[in-house]
């Protein structure tokens, strides 16, 4: 299994994380992606997302896919024992 550790980067690590999330968010993948949150660098980010679940732009389940921990131990215990949380779609059946 292939999964993704993102560490503190620019627009090129951003990018690549985003659209691991999405493809998982799709369900064409299952792996875990995670945030290297070394010295809290991801924070931010982190509140955003929360931010987003607030105003409902994002559903939890989404946010759920959005792994992180500060020590390298523990993301990587937290990916062992990842399950895809269950995504459902935001449009009803017949809707387009």
């Amino acid at each position: 299994m292939v999964n993704m550790i993102a560490l503190p980067g620019g627009f090129g690590t951003m990018e690549e994380y985003f659209e691991m999330l999405t493809w998982g968010q799709l369900g064409l993948h299952k792996k875990p992606i995670a945030l290297l949150n070394t010295y809290n660098f991801y924070d931010p980010l982190l509140a955003l997302a929360d931010s987003m679940v607030g105003a409902g732009f994002l559903k939890q389940e989404n946010r759920n896919l959005m792994l992180s921990a500060n020590e390298i131990p523990v993301l990587i215990e937290m990916m062992q024992s990842y399950n895809l949380p269950t995504i459902t779609n935001w449009l009803k059946n017949g809707e387009q």
